[in-house]
């Protein structure tokens, strides 16, 4: 049964701390990425932006009134399908090339979009199995300890490899805000990818369990404190370090 045309597809949530959330409701709830928009006096910061089947930039435009550098926390498809309408745009140098060159293979989109994948179209005569990513080339490399300044509010850039190999959080020290991407959220963490490192990833696991962060607005799923953190990161953590794990195989 072909999907009925949904009426709109964006949905936004307004947040303390000048943010606001912006969602794929018809998405499936496995892959439906949090874009974030963070206020800033003198440029704003877009967090990721989504799947791209319909244009972020006008659907945000009410938001837009400065420049505004869109960050991808990696570059999976479901993260930076929108990146191409933004004329400035960062990522970790270590996934550079995937943003520059995505396929279907590199941005993962050939192993879980299909027409199951959502709950509406979001055009008349949608084919999931053509869906693709425009190429978005970097304008801004980071990596460890560069730093995103929106001239009132200022984010550290973390390096959290383990899910993929380039990527970020970006930490507001002072309010304690962590935009973590798929680092850490409060759901089923993958690090069975191609590109995944289960080693690397522990050890991102131990640097955030040590975060005196107030608030993680992750890359999937809702938000969450710092107990929460915790409570994943050692969930994690015990999970790969139990019997007959990579870890101990590897002699950990």
């Amino acid at each position: 049964m072909a999907l009925a045309v949904a009426d709109h597809w964006f949905e936004y949530r307004t947040l303390d701390d000048g943010i606001t959330y912006i969602g794929e409701p018809y998405v499936d709830d496995f892959g439906r990425c949090n874009i974030w928009h963070v206020r800033g006096r003198d440029r704003d910061l877009l967090i990721d932006s989504g799947m791209g089947l319909q244009s972020l930039r006008d659907a945000i435009a009410h938001l837009l009134d400065k420049p505004v550098l869109a960050a991808a926390t990696h570059s999976h498809f479901d993260h930076v399908g929108s990146h191409h309408e933004f004329d400035e745009r960062l990522v970790h140098e270590a996934e550079a090339d995937i943003m520059a060159n995505p396929t279907r293979q590199n941005t993962l989109a050939a192993d879980y979009v299909n027409e199951s994948f959502f709950t509406a179209a979001p055009y008349a005569g949608f084919d999931a199995s053509a869906y693709t990513i425009k190429a978005a080339p970097a304008t801004r490399l980071v990596r460890e300890g560069d730093v995103v300044d929106l001239g009132d509010r200022a984010f550290e850039v973390l390096h959290l490899p383990g899910h993929s190999p380039g990527s970020i959080g970006l930490w507001e020290r002072a309010s304690g805000i962590l935009f973590s991407g798929d680092a850490i959220y409060d759901g089923e963490l993958l690090d069975e990818l191609y590109h995944s490192n289960v080693p690397d990833y522990i050890a991102t696991m131990e640097r955030l369990r040590a975060l005196p962060a107030r608030v993680v607005h992750g890359g999937h799923q809702p938000s969450f404190g710092r107990a929460r953190m915790i409570e994943i990161v050692d969930e994690y953590i015990a999970g790969k370090r139990k019997p007959g794990c990579p870890m101990e195989a590897a002699g950990e």
